[in-house]
């Protein structure tokens, strides 16, 4: 996700074209319609993650959308909290009625001109703090999942592998897509390692490929303390926040092609 500067488009399709088969989720950064045409148009991404809540009004959604479908793009909703201020990126306390609420209507606000413009959506990703909190938040991951099948029983629901987001999606009879992740460290009780730690983030890229592939083999990831923590993932995220993100992208590609690992969609 997110893998360079949000106005590298150039950086986007030359690691995009690097790691192929794997695929470049964009769009949380991305503020308007001219920089989405020029990614769409360089190939540079394969998901287009639009943030509702951040882009520049709803008739610019409307255009990336229309982008999206006549570029053959995916397209999947980003909910998050509402805190322009922080990115969505700090937690709130929020009644689970409220979350989904707040979760449906952004769903909703998406829908509308997706079913104008008939641009089927595929998937909800929470977004920054509520995808955290909604890992260890049993009602809160209630509340989304319940928000997406009430919604559109026929979405894909992506969370943290181990989660209760995934748990609850599950319970409820949804698509759900376990994320594992490459750059982060693990705890004992198989969540990422709070960023205030300072191993919170994985570094070296030769540590990154292991863990992956770890977890594609052994269905297991080793906690920053040692211990085997077993956890099921269908799907690998790198932060392109990450210092390392374009390296670690291209090593793992060569790595799953090297062990005969096949991505699919």
């Amino acid at each position: 996700e997110e893998p360079t500067h949000p106005d590298d488009v150039l950086g986007h399709h030359t690691i995009a074209e690097a790691i192929a088969p794997v695929k470049v989720a964009a769009g949380e950064h991305v503020p308007n319609r001219i920089l989405f045409k020029n990614y769409l148009q360089a190939g540079a991404m394969a998901i287009c993650q639009v943030d509702a809540v951040r882009v520049a009004g709803v008739s610019e959604f409307l255009v990336i959308s229309l982008l999206a479908k006549k570029f053959g793009i995916a397209v999947g909703a980003h909910p998050s909290w509402d805190d322009r201020e922080h990115f969505g990126r700090r937690s709130m306390q929020v009644a689970p009625d409220e979350c989904y609420a707040i979760v449906l209507y952004q769903l909703g606000a998406l829908q509308a001109i997706c079913k104008v413009e008939e641009i089927p959506l595929h998937h909800v990703k929470p977004h920054g703090a509520l995808y955290n909190q909604a890992a260890t938040d049993p009602e809160l991951a209630k509340a989304i999942a319940a928000a997406v099948k009430d919604f559109d029983p026929n979405l894909v629901l992506y969370g943290m592998a181990g989660s209760l987001l995934v748990e609850a999606g599950k319970k409820i009879g949804l698509r759900t897509a376990a994320e594992g992740f490459a750059d982060r460290t693990y705890t004992n009780e198989g969540l990422l390692t709070p960023r205030t730690m300072h191993h919170a983030m994985i570094t070296d890229p030769k540590q990154a490929v292991k863990q992956v592939l770890q977890l594609i083999r052994e269905q297991s990831v080793s906690s920053s303390e040692g211990k085997l923590v077993p956890l099921v993932a269908d799907t690998i995220c790198i932060h392109g926040d990450g210092a390392h993100a374009p390296e670690f992208a291209q090593a793992l590609a060569v790595a799953l092609k090297e062990n005969n690992i096949k991505v699919a969609p």
